[in-house]
């Protein structure tokens, strides 16, 4: 999958979306946070917000303006709850959406968990030139997007390509 390219470090955020939560037990923010500096990206950020559409727009707002941070990993929001806004909040602020990452996840967890996939509202796109990934807020639903998605597309050295060899020509 990978070859002897040179590995680029991204600067990515992390936003851990639940009403229960805190920081310090928040399993699937500590995963992401831990999964990707072990990858050898930069942790810019981490935020735990209630499930409040505005609030989560706000704060993601903040980091799709900031020319230094590359990606967003948002878990939390995406289910069929009548407090889950994820999908509501971030999907207004993106210029592209990724359907193919939905729709990939989805695969993968009816290995893990069957038809409850259909459950998941999980989708990533970009905005403002910053990748964003949404997720499921349970860290069995985390590891399988990162281990099986993300990790790889964030991977300068992944062949044929990539998202991080994009980011030069995303302006164009």
């Amino acid at each position: 999958m990978s070859s002897s390219a040179e590995f680029t470090t991204l600067n990515l955020c992390v936003l851990t979306v639940s009403d229960s939560r805190s920081l310090a037990n928040d399993s699937s923010g500590d995963f992401l946070c831990e999964a990707l500096k072990a990858q050898g990206h930069h942790l810019f950020d981490r935020a735990l917000l209630p499930d409040n559409k505005y609030l989560l727009r706000a704060k993601v707002s903040s980091w799709i303006a900031e020319e230094k941070i590359d990606g967003v990993l948002i878990n939390g929001g995406t289910g069929f709850t009548g407090r889950d806004s994820t999908p509501e909040a971030i999907k207004p602020l993106l210029d592209k959406e990724m359907p193919g990452f939905g729709e990939m996840f989805r695969v993968l967890s009816f290995d893990e968990i069957g038809t409850s996939t259909l459950q998941s509202r999980a989708f990533a796109g970009l905005a403002n030139n910053t990748f964003v990934f949404c997720l499921p807020g349970s860290t069995s639903a985390c590891k399988t997007a990162w281990e099986k998605l993300i990790c790889a597309q964030l991977d300068s050295r992944t062949k044929p390509c990539n998202l991080t060899n994009l980011r030069p020509r995303l302006r164009e």
